[in-house]
């Protein structure tokens, strides 16, 4: 991609209005990231979404900067990455300066809550799309690692209730190692 003021401009414009108009976090943002820089500019691979979507889950922060880091780099390298940035965290910073100003007029306001509620439902349903949309893509390459790691995630979080971190530890693990054997082996499991 070219390094010119109206990419910046564009990378900064649509990373500030994803930030500003998603509620719900990474698990939100980032199918809106892939809608708008997979499907309406081209300017990544679908493949290539689905792995800064893992990278910046499994990284240290929240998620929706993480992969704004990602993508911004990506396209446009360390500036894009600040610029990436920039549009991110000021939507949040700004609407949370004004609601701190009106904090106590907001807490007990009804409509408020209200609105809240209905926000949590409308998460879920865009939580819920990104599961089954991640999850048919592991499961249609019909490779038994992912699927396994996938369900046993699953089971061990949900039935077993083991702690996440000690799953994505172990998932990071596993996947280096995995990594390691396939280049040495010449083969890929993932």
């Amino acid at each position: 991609m070219e390094k010119n003021s109206k990419n910046y401009f564009t990378l900064f414009k649509s990373t500030f209005f994803l930030s500003a108009f998603t509620f719900g976090g990474g698990y939100v943002i980032v199918p809106m990231m892939k809608k708008k820089f997979v499907d309406k500019f081209g300017w990544l691979e679908e493949e290539e979404m689905l792995n800064i979507a893992a990278i910046a889950q499994s990284s240290p922060g929240a998620m929706a900067v993480n992969a704004s880091i990602l993508v911004g780099w990506r396209l446009l390298g360390l500036s894009g990455a600040l610029v990436a940035i920039l549009g991110t965290i000021l939507p949040p910073f700004i609407i949370l300066s004004i609601i701190s100003l009106f904090y106590a007029a907001f807490r007990d306001n009804a409509v408020v809550s209200a609105v809240l509620k209905g926000m949590m439902a409308g998460v879920c349903a865009v939580i819920f799309d990104v599961v089954i949309t991640m999850g048919g893509k592991i499961i249609k390459t019909r490779k038994w690692l992912p699927i396994l790691i996938m369900v046993g995630a699953f089971i061990v979080y949900y039935v077993l209730r083991v702690n996440i971190i000690y799953i994505i530890v172990f998932c990071a693990t596993l996947g280096a190692l995995v990594s390691l054997y396939d280049k040495h082996a010449g083969k890929e499991h993932i």
